[in-house]
């Protein structure tokens, strides 16, 4: 019976290799910053950003007034062509506040032959694309826990530096969820991995972040092996997180079981996310990653619009 192993494409051994990872890394960047560009472009013929002003606190529009607001934001001169108030709204109020987020723990460094690239590249792919889109559409985006929001027209370069700096840090460990931050209301959270950890922990990791307010989006990135698993035979799977191994004789006598579990673990996730209004989808290395950006761009989209009929705290 042939046999087939579950492995990292990177490299087969077993053990720490944090190291060797991040120069693994750091060799594919240049063709994954060029990759993100490509996706954005793509996208960005489809969709028209909310406005074309320059960055920087600039005037963008008048607003009518809203009651509760301070009588020191009115601006009198524009009121005294008109019957109503107005406010004078400069363009960092304007923008909305995005924090991305991309699992580089080990998980995501499997590829089959079936997927165009490994996890954790169409992962940062996908990422360094929605930060991209994002800025060109006026929003202001950061790395959760790693850099503020900033909109500038090298943001993939800077959030690219900001990456491979943390992965050269001595002792660096990536982590399977996203640091424990509130964030503020009206923000929104993109958090980008293959989201196998304990179903609990992602939705306290959710009721943390939502806290005060916030959406966010999961998007779940899967090979086409993990989806399907079709192995048969004996065969060997090799954990990518520790030592472990196992060897079973049949293995397509485990494919039900498998499948069950995954929907079930899929659906919990699913479920807390739409508890806190926030949007999951799932990606599959095997399909071109302009497809999740479209709509993950549609559904950013729909919450700003959201957020803008929101009345103000």
């Amino acid at each position: 019976m042939p046999q087939a192993r579950l492995l990292d494409r990177d490299e087969s051994r077993i053990g720490p290799r944090q190291q060797d990872d991040a120069l693994l890394l750091a060799r594919r960047f240049p063709s994954l910053l060029v990759a993100a560009r490509e996706v954005a472009a793509s996208v960005m013929h489809g969709v028209h950003g909310r406005r074309r002003a320059g960055m920087g606190e600039t005037f963008w529009q008048f607003r009518p007034f809203v009651a509760g607001e301070a009588a020191s934001r009115i601006d009198w001169r524009r009121s005294a062509r008109d019957d109503r108030l107005y406010v004078r709204e400069r363009e960092w109020e304007a923008a909305h506040t995005v924090f991305i987020w991309i699992d580089r723990s080990a998980s995501m460094r499997f590829a089959s032959r079936l997927a165009l690239q490994p996890k954790i590249d169409r992962a940062l792919v996908l990422g360094l694309a929605a930060a991209d889109l994002l800025m060109r559409g006026g929003e202001r985006v950061g790395l959760l826990g790693l850099m503020r929001p900033i909109a500038v027209r090298n943001i993939v370069e800077r959030f690219a530096e900001t990456l491979l700096q943390e992965e050269s840090a001595p002792g660096f460990e990536p982590a399977e969820l996203p640091p424990a931050t509130n964030l503020a209301r009206n923000a929104q959270a993109i958090l980008i991995g293959d989201f196998l950890s304990d179903p609990e922990d992602i939705a306290r990791m959710i009721e943390t972040l939502s806290g005060s307010g916030a959406r966010g989006h999961l998007v779940i990135i899967a090979d086409p092996v993990e989806e399907t698993f079709p192995f048969s035979g004996h065969t060997e799977f090799i954990d990518v997180d520790s030592p472990a191994r196992l060897r079973v004789g049949q293995a397509e006598t485990f494919r039900d079981e498998y499948v069950r579990r995954l929907a079930a673990h899929r659906d919990a996730i699913r479920e807390a996310a739409r508890a806190r209004g926030w949007s999951l989808m799932l990606h599959r290395t095997d399909r071109p990653a302009s497809e999740a950006l479209l709509a993950l761009r549609m559904q950013l989209e729909a919450n700003f619009e959201h957020a803008s009929r929101e009345p103000a705290p």
